[in-house]
This record gives C-alpha cells, structure tokens and sequence, in this order.
C-alpha cells in the first residue's frame, strides 16, 4: 500500500456563484458523481449529503432552519457544521463538506 492509498486526495469543485441562493434557500448540485445540497443561512454556507442517513429520503425537500436541516420523512435534524444527527430516529451522521468562496464563486471540497 503506497502513501497515496492511506490519505486520500481532495478536489475543488465550483458549485455555485455567491448569490445563487438566499438567505434561508438551499439547492441541490450534482457534483462529482455525487448529489450535494447547498444551503445558506444567513451569510454562511454549507454543503452536504442529499440523502437522510436514516432512510432514503431528499434532505432538500426538508426544513431549513437555524443550524439544522430537517428530513421530510421522519423529521430527524442534523446539524450543518458537523452533520451529526441531534435528535432520532436518525442515529449515523450525515457527509459535510468545507464550503469556499472565491471571487463569488462557491466551491466544495469533496474527497476522490
């Protein structure tokens, strides 16, 4: 196993330009293979899994609010900055990802 193999490499991936999205909106982007939703609370972004980890269900028809993002099905809440769930039935967090803004372009860092 080469040094490569036990740290996996990063990628940069716009998204989004700066006003995409307002305040308290959310979207979801088809990036890398993978579906992301972008959210903005405020003046803050964050990106994550699309899908609840509890059972498949569009984390992006959900409810936005504060810190959190609420599932549609069941109404578990997982917190934005980390993806941890804060309440059941949902108990295994969900993927975050760093968030960046450069010259009003939103990028994700997704690792390959």
């Amino acid at each position: 196993m080469t040094a490569d193999d036990k740290n996996p490499t990063s990628k940069t991936f716009p998204i989004a330009s700066k006003d995409a999205l307002k305040p308290g909106q959310m979207s979801c982007f088809d990036v890398n293979q993978r579906r992301i939703i972008l959210a903005r609370i405020d003046d803050e972004y964050f990106a994550f899994d699309e899908m609840c980890s509890h059972e498949d269900a569009e984390l992006w028809k959900g409810a936005l609010r504060k810190d959190h993002i609420e599932c549609p099905l069941h109404g578990s809440r997982f917190c934005l900055r980390s993806g941890k769930p804060m309440e059941e039935p949902a108990t295994v967090p969900i993927s975050t990802y760093p968030v960046e803004i450069n010259d009003d372009t939103i990028y994700i860092e997704l690792e390959d």
